[in-house]
């Protein structure tokens, strides 16, 4: 019997995950050479980590256990996780804190927009946790972390990468209206997976979301990113793709699920290098402006620079 704890926080004793703490563990297979990556212990790690701290900020490179993580902060390259450490959902996949969380801080905007500055950002990530006991789902809160990071980095480019404002009326039209440069929120698994990996969510709620952003705002980018090893069929992926491109998204991510405890759902594949390398070429025939698939491909990994390839994937259509 294992107990997940929470030790990022000051109270290690609390379990992070206590609805799986009474769950079987679930075994996982060998990890893969090209799975391996370096732990972080550089110096450029080490400052992008004060900065973070200095401004009370949260990462989900931290909080989800980012294989990425010392190769981005290196780089000064971080994702901002607004409105707290504590998700209001408990999928299957995912190794943030879940519980019922705290208020919103009403400084937090100003606080990312200041650590955006020090890192020296020019293109600046922020996620966030679920938070289901808000209203409006936390949406007026990313559009004041969007105007806060223009009014400190007016050249900065800003991605989100938000929940799915499930039932929350009026909350997408509030962010959108702020104005990021690219809205992301990924579908995470195919709909089969949906009862056993994110059964908080609704597969087709969160294609009308992506769908329904372009509507209201066609400049804006869209991107979603889904995860492979959790037992989907390669016909299932293919057809993510086409709901995905009937939303009028443009970029697609594909990464390999990672189990972050024997808690947590078990990989069922480790996908190969060359399998990643076939799906991002069918994903390129079916329209999107970008793809990125390997098995360490996350959502904000490279986003600096997927980006300025993003923008002249674009402009090359529009020639």
């Amino acid at each position: 019997m294992v107990t997940i704890v929470d030790t990022l926080s000051g109270t290690p004793l609390r379990p992070r995950h206590p609805e799986k703490v009474n769950r079987p563990d679930n075994a996982s297979p060998r990890k893969p050479d090209w799975i391996r990556v370096r732990a972080p212990n550089t110096r450029g790690y080490a400052d992008t980590r004060n900065i973070v701290k200095e401004n009370g900020l949260v990462t989900v490179c931290e909080e989800a256990g980012c294989p990425n993580i010392g190769e981005c902060w290196d780089r000064k390259h971080a994702t901002f996780m607004i409105m707290g450490d504590t998700c209001t959902r408990a999928c299957a996949f995912c190794n943030v804190k879940t519980g019922m969380p705290g208020a919103l801080d009403d400084n937090e905007p100003d606080y990312v927009a200041e650590a955006s500055f020090k890192l020296g950002l020019k293109h600046v990530v922020v996620t966030s946790v679920d938070r289901d006991d808000l209203a409006d789902g936390g949406a007026e809160h990313f559009a004041r972390t969007i105007r806060a990071i223009r009014a400190r980095c007016p050249t900065t480019t800003i991605e989100i990468l938000t929940p799915d404002f499930l039932r929350k009326d009026g909350a997408l039209e509030v962010v959108v209206a702020a104005k990021p440069d690219v809205f992301n929120h990924n579908l995470e698994t195919v709909p089969s997976r949906y009862l056993t990996v994110r059964p908080g969510a609704r597969y087709f709620h969160s294609i009308r979301l992506l769908q329904r952003v372009k509507e209201l705002d066609p400049t804006l980018f869209t991107k979603s990113g889904i995860m492979v090893g959790l037992g989907e069929e390669r016909h299932e992926v293919l057809q993510v793709m086409d709901d995905l491109r009937s939303a009028d998204v443009d970029f697609l991510t594909i990464g390999q699920y990672l189990q972050p405890t024997r808690k947590h759902h078990a990989v069922m594949q480790y996908v190969t290098p060359d399998e990643f390398s076939g799906y991002e070429k069918v994903a390129y025939t079916k329209g999107f402006l970008m793809v990125s698939a390997s098995p360490l491909t996350r959502s904000s990994h490279h986003a600096g620079e997927d980006f300025a390839r993003l923008q002249a994937a674009r402009a090359a259509q529009s020639r």
